[in-house]
């Protein structure tokens, strides 16, 4: 277990969490909203891994984060004008927004039910840990059913030496987890958060 403070050194910082990544092991890393623990989102053993060190089941998948639209387009079966419009509004941001996912990667993030949950977090050491070792399945780092970390420190006190690297970046300003749409025929919000309805009502109807 290794807890690196991101003001000293962000490269090297970096390289340890892309090392841990690329090893299979969990990195816990600051977002716009609460800390998270990530994964590589294309290795079924290591979000294995990370679904145990949560104390979760494959019934609750993780949400995959991304460093662009662009990486978000290439996980799922296309993205439509009304997902695209919202994106290019809140990302980066507090939105994550559930697609079609593209079978043909050959992942297992859990029970999705062939769907993948989206976003791009507001976070420059996030952004750039994404943006070196590409899309990460990323949960709030503590147990489940525990309150969420907005400290290094506070994810290390519940999850411990089951994480490889600790990114500190400082106390995470959000808060208030982000909010999850499906974007279909209509918009369905799933989980309340960051951004309000209202906001989410501009861009399509909301189903009741």
């Amino acid at each position: 277990m290794k807890i690196v403070d991101c003001s000293r050194d962000m490269s090297g910082a970096i390289g340890d969490a892309v090392a841990a990544v690329e090893g299979g092991e969990l990195v816990v890393l600051p977002t716009d909203t609460v800390y998270g623990v990530g994964a590589d989102a294309f290795s079924p053993a290591a979000v294995d891994k990370l679904l145990s060190a949560k104390g979760r089941g494959r019934d609750k998948p993780s949400p995959v984060l991304v460093a662009c639209a662009a990486d978000a387009e290439r996980l799922t079966t296309g993205v439509p004008a009304v997902a695209r419009a919202l994106m290019d509004e809140f990302w980066p941001g507090a939105l994550t927004i559930i697609l079609p996912a593209n079978e043909d990667i050959g992942w297992d993030l859990g029970e999705t039910g062939g769907t993948v949950a989206l976003r791009m977090p507001d976070n420059p050491i996030a952004l750039a840990l994404l943006s070196a070792a590409g899309p990460m399945a990323v949960s709030s780092a503590n147990l489940t059913a525990h309150h969420p970390a907005a400290t290094a420190s506070q994810a290390c006190e519940q999850l411990g030496d089951k994480v490889a690297v600790y990114l500190d970046g400082g106390e995470c300003g959000g808060g208030e987890p982000s909010t999850i749409v499906i974007v279909g025929d209509e918009l369905r919000i799933v989980r309340h958060g960051a951004i309000p309805d209202s906001e989410i009502a501009r861009f399509g109807t909301i189903a009741q």
